[in-house]
């Protein structure tokens, strides 16, 4: 084909894509009645290229719209997940400021029920063994505030007693240890002993040995501190878990589980000085003298 027929060729199929539009176009525009055999045709030949292109064209509009649509979806997920994990942050929040508050106000109604004069300490770390025991506690009292020896208690009953003051700090022998001694008495017998820690590790107990003639101490029985002056008496230490004695024994070896739940602790009071004892002539009492200390440190 020469250059010269190639570029008619190419004029006239410009020239019909020009012009077919235009005669689709008028012959769509007219009216039903006005339309002569030459509209017809040109309607009949092009109805399914129409309905083609309008086909196309849906489909094209209906993916650019469904895109547009997923991604405001996408957009608005991305606002609620951001959403949902704010409030989740916000609950967790007051979650805890609800349990700080609820432990200050156990506190704040321990220490009015407590006739010794105490003082309120934060935990701020412990230790823990192997087992996820705790067996040491550190407060942020110390020098000038606390001393050795003087009991830790909380809402449930004693936790422990100072054993160690350095600083603005202090550590905690809890009752579970072995090198704790507290002398305590079950009221329902009113037996008495000494109880130490229980060396085990997977579990909380302290252990006690009372003598027999003093009144069988049955599992159940509530056992508290004794009064001795100088360290206030019937703070709770525990609940009698295990009972054991030879027949032959004069003696009965308790197991005893603490009252306190060590893990949760996050907020103590120390008794600085125990009760003031009662006057017999109706005068002020005496000023109370410092806690006892107790243990072997």
């Amino acid at each position: 084909m020469t250059p010269l027929r190639r570029r008619i060729l190419d004029y006239s199929l410009a020239a019909i894509l020009l012009v077919l539009p235009l005669v689709i176009l008028r012959a769509g525009l007219k009216e039903p009645g006005d339309l002569n055999g030459f509209d017809r045709a040109v309607l009949r030949v092009s109805a399914p290229l129409q309905a083609a292109v309008s086909w196309v064209i849906e489909g094209i509009g209906g993916v650019i719209n469904r895109y547009v649509w997923l991604v405001d979806v996408d957009e608005e997920n991305r606002e609620l997940r951001a959403e949902n994990e704010r409030l989740r942050a916000e609950l967790a929040a007051a979650l805890r400021r609800a349990a700080d508050t609820e432990k200050l106000e156990d506190l704040i109604l321990l220490r009015r029920r407590t006739e010794a004069e105490t003082i309120g300490a934060r935990v701020i770390s412990s230790s823990v063994n192997p087992h996820l025991r705790v067996v040491r506690l550190r407060l942020d009292r110390g020098e000038g505030e606390v001393d050795v020896g003087m009991p830790v208690i909380e809402g449930a009953g004693l936790v422990g007693v100072v054993r160690r003051v350095y600083g603005p700090y202090s550590d905690v022998l809890l009752v579970t240890d072995p090198e704790s001694s507290i002398e305590v008495v079950a009221p329902r017998t009113g037996a008495r002993g000494t109880v130490t820690g229980l060396a085990r590790d997977d579990v909380y107990r302290c252990k006690l040995r009372v003598e027999k003639r003093g009144g069988l101490v049955e599992v159940g029985d509530v056992v508290v501190t004794k009064d001795l002056g100088s360290f206030p008496g019937g703070i709770q230490v525990g609940v009698v878990a295990e009972v054991s004695a030879a027949s032959y024994s004069l003696y009965q070896e308790v197991e005893i589980e603490p009252a306190v739940d060590f893990a949760s602790l996050d907020r103590v009071l120390v008794v600085v000085a125990p009760p003031p004892p009662p006057d017999p002539d109706g005068e002020e009492a005496a000023p109370a003298a410092p806690a006892r200390r107790v243990g072997a440190y």
